[in-house]
């Protein structure tokens, strides 16, 4: 079966990203969808550069954070696939790394699939807050793989379980992975996956390194996104380029190159009749290897999820498995997202630390046949809570009240009972189906808030022994 975008969801499209980048105050974006090994769309939205005014392009390089460590968990399996290491290897074979005792070890399964039960040890906010300039008053040292084993040997008390029990998403771990990698091999983590990855798949401009970047004129400038008084300032910064973050979050590339890496996942492991691993090693990395509702928030409410080796996975996307993975330096970002059964993906990025993902969601959606606004989440969502919004009042207006949105919240406002209030108004369920919430005025005790849509287009709202009408904002139709 042969997927594309109409015309018309074209347009929708990107209407819904353009829009997205005004809310989210994206500066620039490049999107690329295939199908197999297809480029079924692709394009940029904005400025990779504001102060230049210069546009993002399909071929503009940004760093794509954490989807960097589905190629370190590739390089991982393809060692395994080369007889040089087993995943239910224990990490002390290989490196110098003692939290838990040899009867129970940590594998290299349990850091691949985010299973090692270590929380975060703050490693990245050192690291990028230092590189970025966003901050720079954390003076752990922390730049060499010896300091790094310094603080991860000395958190061994930091283990919140045994490996296998809970989901942590551990980003050292990942580094962890790259020092594995480079051992093994002998070769620098960056060189390898530059010869057995990068190049196969013909992602030539694909990088790790600052040098390489500052010969490619088509490269993002990354933003810090900051906010004072209201207002949003974006201050162009630099990318965090250093060893420690490469292989759970260093690679920079282009939606182009990142198209022949899905085409290589969905593909079986070959490009272009290039074999880069195993079908069933690929599989394996799109397998649940731990299920945990951890990711739920971050990918939505689609079946069983988990994640597998270097990649977030869900059971049930509209009927399709959905494998994806984001990433954010905090001054860049990118999300990686395919159907593997459909053959069919898409890659983003962006040049602030944030992609809109249900709005890429949506293209995958539209793909299906589907309409996103009906069948995505957050877009019905925020649908209903738009419809809420609004000022209300009693009868003859004698007590009127507020009900605004503030972030992901509802929240009431007004003087209520002789007292004023400000109250998030808590959903009863998630989806805001019955339109039903509560607020805590005392702790432990639950004051129902109900909404009422009339079929005429009125909408009430009942708070305690008060009955608000609707008498400013939208109106359903």
């Amino acid at each position: 079966m042969s997927y594309k975008l109409s015309a018309g969801e074209k347009e929708k499209f990107e209407s819904m990203v353009t829009s997205a980048m005004a809310d989210m105050h994206i500066p620039g974006m490049s999107i690329a969808l295939v199908e197999d090994s297809e480029i079924l769309y692709a394009r940029g939205f904005g400025a990779r550069n504001l102060e230049e005014n210069l546009p993002a392009t399909t071929e503009t390089l940004y760093g794509i954070g954490s989807c960097t460590k589905s190629f370190t968990a590739t390089a991982i399996m393809q060692l395994m696939e080369d007889d040089k290491l087993l995943i239910a290897d224990p990490i002390t074979k290989y490196l110098p790394v003692r939290w838990n005792d040899d009867d129970d070890p940590i594998t290299i399964h349990h850091l691949l699939s985010m299973s090692s039960g270590m929380p975060n040890l703050g490693v990245a906010s050192i690291l990028i807050g230092r590189l970025t300039g966003q901050d720079t008053e954390k003076t752990f040292p922390m730049s060499s793989f010896d300091d790094l084993l310094v603080h991860l040997n000395g958190a061994k008390d930091e283990l919140a379980t045994d490996p296998g029990k809970r989901c942590f998403y551990f980003n050292s771990g990942y580094t962890l992975l790259g020092e594995i990698v480079a051992r093994v091999t002998k070769l620098p983590y960056a060189r390898y996956i530059r010869e057995k990855i990068l190049d196969p798949l013909g992602m030539k401009r694909s990088t790790f390194l600052q040098e390489q970047l500052e010969q490619e004129t088509d490269r993002m400038t990354p933003y810090v996104t900051q906010q004072k008084d209201g207002e949003v300032k974006l201050t162009p910064t630099n990318h965090p380029f250093n060893k420690l973050i490469f292989a759970p979050g260093g690679l920079l590339s282009s939606v182009t190159e990142l198209s022949n890496y899905l085409s290589t996942q969905i593909g079986g492991g070959v490009f272009e009749e290039e074999k880069l691993l195993d079908a069933s090693l690929m599989n394996e990395m799109h397998k649940i290897q731990f299920e945990t509702e951890f990711f739920r928030h971050y990918i939505g409410d689609y079946g069983k999820m988990g994640y597998g080796y270097g990649w977030m996975v869900a059971s049930d996307f509209h009927g399709h498995k959905l494998v994806m993975h984001g990433g954010s330096t905090g001054v860049s970002s990118a999300q990686l997202m395919f159907l593997p059964e459909l053959k069919i993906g898409l890659a983003a990025t962006a040049n602030v630390g944030q992609v809109p993902i249900p709005v890429l969601q949506a293209a995958l959606v539209m793909l299906l046949g589907k309409d996103p606004e009906r069948e995505i989440p957050d877009f019905t969502i925020q649908k209903k809570m738009d419809l809420l919004t609004g000022e209300y009042a009693i009868y003859k207006g004698i007590v009127t009240v507020s009900v605004v949105q503030k972030g992901a919240m509802l929240y009431l406002e007004g003087k209520l009972g002789g007292q004023k209030m400000s109250v998030p108004l808590i959903p009863e369920g998630d989806l805001l189906d019955d339109l039903k919430f509560y607020i805590i005025q005392e702790p432990g005790k639950k004051l129902p808030i109900e909404f009422d849509v009339a079929d005429e287009g009125k909408i009430d709202l009942y708070v305690e022994r008060n009955r608000f009408h609707k008498i400013k904002g939208k109106i359903p139709d």
